[in-house]
């Protein structure tokens, strides 16, 4: 049977399992270091949560073609690859909290932040019993920095990794004005068959693309995705944003838009593989840039309701 992924403000057992979770995995050891990673100073014990934070910003700094720019197309963004990527990352992270948990049947739980639109600081995924809110270090809440929830690996200057010690950091309408609305979703879901937003994705493939997944990531049309990030700021703003733990109830809610749209519109992808090799690593059957190995390739993360299913889809 498949895990249910549940909305975190309303199943507040999802919620309460996901905090454990997370909180377990901020403090086990792995048998790798911040030396393994080429980060600098003293080589310091890298605990199985931080593995996250260093796979999202080691893909986020690696530019597709090779000697491109990462500020045009990465491994794991500003191009077709954005959606599966990040399933496979949740996917992993779901894993590994069932395994903490002792619990097969937990789904990670998602965040539809276009319910709090309206009013979206007063939101109830800010209040102490769920995320916290807003802070220099954010002191309420499960993650607290006066509860020991500390951001252990960090972007640093030029881009790299380096080593922290601190609290978590948030900045509510940091980067963007609100949130995106229900209407902002539904118009990206409900794409009238034969309009750009029908198709997965289009030439160059890149940040200028049309297309549904350029618009959900959020370079096109309301914003969506990136909106979220750039709304929160804080530490969901650079390349080290899985530090905050809505960073999987966010991009959760991302996947739960792109399984809605795959439902309307096929499970489809673009491009295959007679596109040039300078895509070589977005292609419909490239290795994704994953610890899981050469395994995982778009074409097998269009299906997953053997394994995965949302209690609700736009």
């Amino acid at each position: 049977m498949p895990v249910v992924r549940r909305n975190v403000v309303t199943d507040t057992a999802a919620r309460d399992a996901y905090v454990k979770g997370v909180n377990l995995l901020k403090r086990q050891q792995t048998n790798r270091t911040t030396a393994d990673f080429g980060i600098e100073g003293a080589a310091t014990p890298v605990r199985v949560y931080d593995l996250f934070v260093i796979w999202h910003h080691r893909t986020m700094s690696t530019p597709v073609p090779p000697g491109g720019s990462a500020r045009t197309r990465n491994a794991a963004h500003r191009g077709p690859v954005f959606l599966p990527w990040h399933r496979l990352m949740l996917r992993f992270l779901e894993l590994n909290l069932q395994r903490v948990l002792r619990d097969q049947s937990f789904g990670l739980p998602y965040w539809d932040w276009s319910a709090d639109a309206a009013a979206p600081r007063d939101g109830r995924i800010w209040k102490e019993a769920w995320m916290g809110g807003e802070g220099d270090p954010v002191n309420t809440g499960p993650f607290a920095f006066d509860k020991g929830f500390r951001v252990r690996v960090a972007s640093g200057l030029g881009g790299t990794l380096v080593q922290a010690d601190r609290g978590l950091r948030r900045k509510f309408f940091g980067d963007a004005p609100g949130l995106p609305t229900t209407q902002d979703v539904q118009q990206v879901v409900t794409a009238q068959r034969g309009s750009a937003l029908a198709k997965y994705d289009t030439p160059n493939f890149d940040a200028g693309s049309e297309g549904f997944r350029n618009t959900l990531e959020g370079f096109k049309g309301p914003g969506l995705h990136n909106q979220v990030h750039r709304w929160i700021h804080g530490d969901m703003a650079p390349a080290h944003s899985p530090n905050d733990p809505i960073f999987f109830l966010h991009h959760c809610n991302i996947d739960r838009i792109w399984e809605g749209w795959m439902r309307d519109h096929g499970r489809v992808y673009e491009p295959d593989m007679t596109a040039s090799p300078q895509l070589k690593g977005h292609r419909i059957d490239d290795p994704i840039v994953s610890p899981l190995g050469p395994g995982a390739t778009p074409r097998s993360l269009l299906d997953q309701t053997r394994d995965v299913t949302y209690d609700v889809v736009p």
